[in-house]
């Protein structure tokens, strides 16, 4: 969103409500503002919101917003698909020795189904994951338009829900 504000008096709310507020997380690094959950609300999938503020020109700002699952949680997810998919290549390349030297490979097609099984009890965990963070995500959003002053009517309201429901 575009707004006709110095991005150093954004960033600068930010700071203020850091000092003024205990309920959220918030951090801020040059024109990047993170802010989290509180810790008593926090779930292994809750969402976090990354800021970066963009100077247009003097007096406007460019503003995206990122929601996003803590780093930690991303970072171990690719690594179990990392590790999945590896497995099954290396899986899937045994299969076609013993398939090509004429031997058993019964034990190989169990280890590819069992895998491809994995790999689809990963992407569901992932799902229900993102499902559980929409209230977060309301929250955040509604923390971030309050911090610096905006407020939003009931159609930008219904707009962000159906923005919500078209990424989860």
């Amino acid at each position: 969103m575009e707004l006709e504000v110095p991005c150093s008096q954004l960033v600068a709310k930010f700071v203020e409500a850091k000092k003024n507020q205990n309920r959220y997380g918030i951090s801020c690094v040059d024109h990047h503002v993170f802010i989290r959950l509180p810790r008593a609300e926090q779930l292994f999938w809750s969402p976090q919101l990354h800021l970066e503020f963009n100077e247009t020109s003097e007096n406007r700002c460019d503003l995206h917003g990122f929601f996003g699952p803590n780093p930690t949680v991303w970072t171990m997810f690719i690594f179990f698909h990392v590790v999945v998919g590896t497995l099954f290549l290396a899986n899937l390349v045994w299969l076609y020795s013993n398939w090509s030297l004429g031997e058993a490979y019964k034990v190989q097609l169990i280890i590819a189904f069992g895998l491809i099984l994995l790999w689809g009890i990963l992407y569901l965990a992932g799902s229900v994951g993102k499902e559980k963070g929409k209230t977060g995500m309301r929250a955040l959003h509604e923390f971030m338009l309050q911090t610096i002053n905006l407020s939003i009517d009931t159609s930008q309201s219904q707009e962000l829900d159906q923005n919500l429901d078209t990424i989860l």
